[in-house]
């Protein structure tokens, strides 16, 4: 402890010049935080985003059509039925439900009330692929798709449109001039990363859609995409095997023909887009790593010129019996103090600078302790590794040259 009091006491002595000398770390420390935590930040907000398509998800969509060499849009085909999504989920076995899905955006009007929103046709297993859940009243049945019924299931942003702050259970709402009985609505959900409103839809039996809401085109059990959910994150690529191989059997494609649809794995693009922000994360903290690299050379600098100004003051020291090691410690210790001073700053900073990017510019920061205590510790490394060539020059200073000096 009298080794660091007496460290303070000289960093102390030349407030403005340590100050000046802790700057460089102060910087590269609050930058390193900042960096890491816009980087992490990234990597949850793409996690996330993903995270509202469902878990262990693959989309299986038609492939485009192909008239006279043009292609048509993503999902346009028809090549897909809700019978292939009935197959995938009771003929596979990495396969734990399917959701057919169709869909299209209409007027939905209660009373005096009208709202323009998204409207999904699919099946009671759409709540567990699509992670939803019901806040009030219930899902449709099984029996409601095999008949068609005219029920549905609305969003929280649909409701408060049309109902307010009343109870939308078993009102009757009219899409396209269609009635249709409310028997649910599910959980608030919010915006996604990109700021799209997860609770703006209408959700009717797949079936009921075909036959009244959805121009399906020359095929009327047709479907633009089936949501496919593996039984757990490691089956994925065995249950994206099996669905390509069902499906080219059950539409009688040969060896050597083309899949008439597409099969996208959401878990790879997940990974993939949160490998990219990890990436990104990692090279803005080694840019910002460069800071701290300068503010050790400005320590080491300092430190050589307070060697320069203390020579006679070492000599005393070993002349009334200090060790070599003594005046080693004594300087690392120095600077060891005046680099952990400046990372305390720098991560308060650092702190501070990530909440007010995610209050003033809305990008999403996620700050962790453990790239906190990664920059304390590396401003510590920084302090020992350039304050050891200072004080290992004290240290091997000749008393009696040290003694003559004015």
């Amino acid at each position: 402890m009298e080794i660091i009091r007496t460290a303070l006491r000289s960093l102390l002595s030349n407030r403005t010049r340590s100050l000046l000398t802790m700057l460089g770390i102060i910087i590269g420390v609050g930058a390193v935080i900042t960096m890491v935590a816009i980087g992490r930040g990234a990597s949850q907000q793409v996690e996330s985003a993903m995270a509202g398509f469902g878990s262990n998800m693959l989309i299986v969509m038609p492939a485009p059509p192909n008239s006279t060499g043009a292609r048509g849009a993503a999902g346009s085909g028809e090549s897909l039925t809700l019978d292939d999504s009935y197959a995938l989920a009771d003929e596979t076995f990495y396969i734990a439900r399917t959701a057919p899905e169709v869909s299209t955006s209409a007027q939905v009007i209660y009373g005096n009330s009208n709202w323009n929103t998204s409207i999904t046709g699919s099946t009671p297993d759409i709540l567990q692929v699509r992670n939803w859940t019901i806040e009030s009243g219930g899902m449709f049945t099984e029996q409601d798709v095999r008949s068609g019924a005219k029920v549905c299931i609305i969003g929280q942003t649909v409701a408060k449109e049309l109902f307010g702050y009343s109870d939308p259970i078993d009102a009757t709402i009219r899409i396209k001039s269609i009635p249709f009985r409310v028997v649910g609505m599910t959980t608030k959900k919010g915006a996604n990363s990109w700021g799209q409103d997860q609770d703006d839809f209408v959700l009717v039996p797949v079936t009921t859609a075909q036959r009244r809401l959805v121009r399906m085109g020359t095929r009327s059990d047709s479907v633009r995409r089936i949501n496919v959910q593996a039984k757990d994150r490691d089956s994925m690529t065995p249950a994206e095997n099996e669905a390509i191989s069902l499906l080219r059997q059950r539409h009688r494609l040969t060896e050597g023909v083309e899949n008439d649809f597409d099969v996208r794995n959401l878990t790879e693009i997940q990974e993939s887009m949160a490998s990219t922000a990890n990436v990104m994360s990692m090279l803005l903290g080694a840019v910002a790593s460069i800071s701290l690299l300068v503010g050790g050379i400005g320590i080491m600098n300092i430190m050589l010129v307070s060697v320069s100004e203390r020579t006679r003051e070492i000599g005393i020291r070993m002349a009334v019996g200090a060790r070599p090691s003594n005046v080693r410690v004594q300087f690392l210790t120095e600077a060891v103090v005046l680099s952990l001073l400046g990372g305390a700053i720098g991560i308060s900073m650092g702190v501070g600078i990530s909440k007010a990017v995610t209050s003033f510019l809305g990008w999403a920061t996620l700050i962790s302790g453990q790239s906190v205590v990664i920059a304390a510790g590396f401003s510590a490394f920084v302090g020992v590794v350039f304050g050891f060539w200072p004080a290992w020059k004290a240290s091997n200073l000749d008393p009696i040259d040290a003694l003559r000096t004015e």
